[in-house]
Formats: C-alpha cells, sequence, structure tokens
C-alpha cells in the first residue's frame, strides 16, 4: 500500500505538470471503488476550472481548483495515478479519467478499487469525515517528540502500534514505522508507557529523517507504486529491516527478526533495538 512518502512523492511529480491547466471533461468508466464515483459531483465541481494546487493530507492528494473546489484522491491498496496523452487507450482498471486542456488526461486506475476519488468544496475538506480524525503530519513544524509523549499519555501499547496509528500521526505505515525505529534504536514491543523524553525526541527524529529519505529516493517500490510519469521508486535498496528476516543487520552483525503486531510484520535487529 502506498505510504506517506509515496503520495508526497506522487504530490511532487504531478503539481509542476497540471498546475495551471484547466478541466475540460470528466470520464467515469467504472464508479466501483470503495465509495462510488459520483461522476455528476466531479463534473459539477470541476468542469471549466483550472488547477491552482496540488496538496496532500495524510495520504490523501489534494487537488485544489478555480471556485472552491477540491478533487480528492487516495490510492488505497493499489491505485495509480499518472498524467498521458488524452488521446491514449483506456487501461484495464481505469475507473475515472480527467481530461485537462494540455490534451492530457489524469488516470485513475485501481485493480483491487479500494482508492478513493471524490469532490468536496475546499472549505469543508478538513472537516470532512475522511480528515477530521487525522492526527498530526510528521513532515511538519509542529512535529517533536514532545508532542508524541503528550499523545502517548495513559497509554501502554506497543510503540510501533502507537507510531502507526493515523490518529496520533498519518502516513507513518508499516514500512516506515520499522525503519524509523531501528533508525531510532526502540524495540518496536516496548510500551509507550516508558518511553523517556529522550527517546521520544530520538524517534521523532528518525520518523521525520526516514520519511525525507524515502521521498528523496523516489518512495518505495514493492509492487507496483510510480510517480505520475510512471516512474519508480528506489528507497527499498535502502532498506534496514523491513522484508529482511534472517539477513544480517548492517550496523551490528546481528540477524534480523520478524514478529506479527496486530496483524502486520514487524521487522526489527535484536541487538541494536532495546
Amino acid at each position: 500500500m502506498p505510504e506517506l512518502p509515496e503520495v508526497e512523492v506522487l504530490r511532487r511529480s504531478l503539481e509542476p505538470r497540471i498546475r495551471g491547466k484547466r478541466i475540460e471533461s470528466v470520464r467515469v468508466w467504472s464508479s466501483a471503488l470503495r465509495e462510488p464515483v459520483n461522476g455528476t459531483t466531479l463534473r459539477r465541481r470541476l468542469l471549466g476550472r483550472r488547477v491552482l494546487e496540488v496538496d496532500r493530507r495524510a495520504k490523501y492528494l489534494l487537488l485544489h481548483a478555480e471556485g472552491g473546489s477540491t478533487l480528492v484522491v487516495h490510492l488505497g491498496m493499489s491505485g495509480r495515478l499518472t498524467l498521458v496523452e488524452a488521446v491514449e487507450a483506456r487501461q484495464a482498471h481505469e475507473h475515472v479519467g480527467i481530461y485537462l486542456d494540455s490534451g492530457e488526461r489524469l488516470r485513475f486506475r485501481d485493480p483491487r478499487r479500494f482508492g478513493l476519488v471524490v469532490a468536496l468544496p475546499t472549505g469543508q475538506v478538513q472537516a470532512d469525515r475522511h480528515f477530521r480524525h487525522l492526527g498530526i503530519e510528521p513532515l511538519g513544524s509542529t512535529f517533536s517528540g514532545q508532542v508524541l509523549a503528550e499523545r502517548a499519555k495513559g497509554r501502554r501499547r506497543p510503540v510501533k502500534n502507537f507510531l502507526m496509528d493515523a490518529r496520533i500521526a498519518v502516513g507513518v505505515g508499516n514500512i516506515y514505522a520499522s525503519e524509523a525505529l531501528f533508525d531510532a534504536r526502540i524495540h518496536p514491543r516496548r510500551s509507550v508507557g516508558r518511553m523517556s523524553a529522550a527517546s521520544w525526541q530520538r524517534l521523532a527524529d528518525s520518523v521525520r529523517r526516514t520519511l525525507e529519505c524515502a521521498i528523496d529516493q523516489g518512495g518505495t517500490t514493492l509492487n507496483d507504486f510510480t510517480d505520475s510519469g510512471g516512474n519508480v521508486g528506489y528507497f527499498q535498496v535502502s532498506l534496514q529491516v523491513y522484508d529482511r528476516c534472517g539477513e544480517v543487520c548492517t550496523r551490528c552483525g546481528a540477524v534480523i527478526r520478524q514478529i506479527v503486531q496486530s496483524g502486520r510484520s514487524t521487522y526489527y535487529c535484536p541487538k541494536c533495538q532495546r
């Protein structure tokens, strides 16, 4: 599933290519996503309007258009948003096409159909049910160890589960939680009730560093993630623990282990992480 770095990579690759372009038409070939795509609403809110900005909140892409409308896109598990020539043939599993005055089409494909495409009034996005429960942005200026510690007060859950809770901090998915905890030398099973202020700050720094490194390398392509031009990411070659069970830790030489937490695989070094 694409995580925050992949969505941020997509945002950065997409914005300069579509900013200022006018939306000329919208085609909905299949509305069968996790929430049915409402073609009437898409056309009413988007047709004839220029794209002003491409933003991101958590793992949602926000295409802000003239007239106070925003196209919200979530990639789900297998969604891909690419910019192609308008005349290019529709691909299998292509659900929505946004045609621009540049002669291009913003193509949304999603074989597994867990994605989301919806148009909202820009002023109502943050209060919308998809967004109002979301936690702090880990790349934002207010993200810190102190904030994490405050949100952990009274809790006893494992730190990896806490870190992946979107109500606490958004976009830190399974891959990057494992990698950040390794970078911070913190065991994924450690209770948040046993974390010191120094440990919280070390973890916050590691989360930010891990995500920024992944963005710089174009994200992680384990299955089929690409940016808006179809380019894959390369962070997978930098993974220190994720999906490396049985391999040697590059820092200390111990063997990487795998456990399951809340149904998700966790990878860690038993020597480096305490």
